[in-house]
């Protein structure tokens, strides 16, 4: 289907085999693709239809860690795993997302407008969410490891997966300035940034944009 047809983050009605089903052009694993809603009774015929139908074009199934290597390449979050109810829609980097404008407002509107307010007056957040990934291809992430910048502890990683594409092991961390001075891109993209693992600290690298594809071209093709 074309993408002036089913252009990225819309949704449409189609069939698959005998089943009329939801489909939504997004993705959680960073390039083209779609997310089915397909009623329960269903779902057996739409696995085995699209099975079939993906037989000559080489499609394999793909597990849960899978998923989570390729969502962690492209930054994207997952609640309870990289962020809970004490962080922030901006720290998480997730701004983009409100409506402001919406009619009637959302639930912490007023706490979020006056934290954009502050990051615009101060040139920073209390903290911030980044990517980071190991310079070295070796070690493996997993959680819970301390993050360094300049020596000085900033943070821990929340979740990571091994990043095939980035070719090393990549991860969350929610990360603030032991001085306490507001967190800013310019802090971030400086500095010199490390991870602890198993003892032994390992070169790394800090980002507010994805790692893969920051543009987000790949799921645009």
């Amino acid at each position: 289907m074309s993408d002036a047809a089913f252009p990225f983050r819309a949704a449409r009605a189609i069939d698959i085999g005998c089943v009329r089903l939801l489909a939504t052009r997004i993705t959680y694993v960073g390039e083209l693709g779609y997310e089915l809603f397909v009623p329960a009774e269903a779902t057996p015929h739409v696995y085995e239809a699209i099975v079939a139908e993906g037989r000559h074009v080489g499609l394999t199934h793909a597990g849960l860690r899978a998923l989570g290597s390729l969502r962690m390449e492209k930054g994207y979050r997952d609640y309870g795993h990289d962020l809970d109810n004490l962080d922030s829609l901006l720290e998480a980097g997730l701004g983009f997302t409100a409506d402001y404008a919406k009619p009637g407002g959302f639930v912490g509107i007023e706490a979020t407008l006056a934290q954009r307010d502050a990051q615009k007056r101060e040139g920073g957040l209390p903290s911030r969410l980044v990517q980071v990934l190991l310079g070295d291809a070796a070690p493996l992430l997993y959680h819970g490891e301390v993050v360094y910048r300049d020596g000085a502890i900033v943070g821990d990683i929340r979740s990571a997966s091994y990043g095939h594409t980035l070719g090393g092991a990549v991860g969350l961390s929610m990360v603030s300035r032991p001085d306490g001075a507001p967190v800013a891109a310019d802090w971030i993209k400086s500095g010199k940034w490390e991870v602890d693992v198993a003892g032994t600290r390992h070169p790394a690298r800090a980002s507010l944009r994805p790692l893969y594809d920051p543009m987000n071209e790949r799921i645009k093709m």
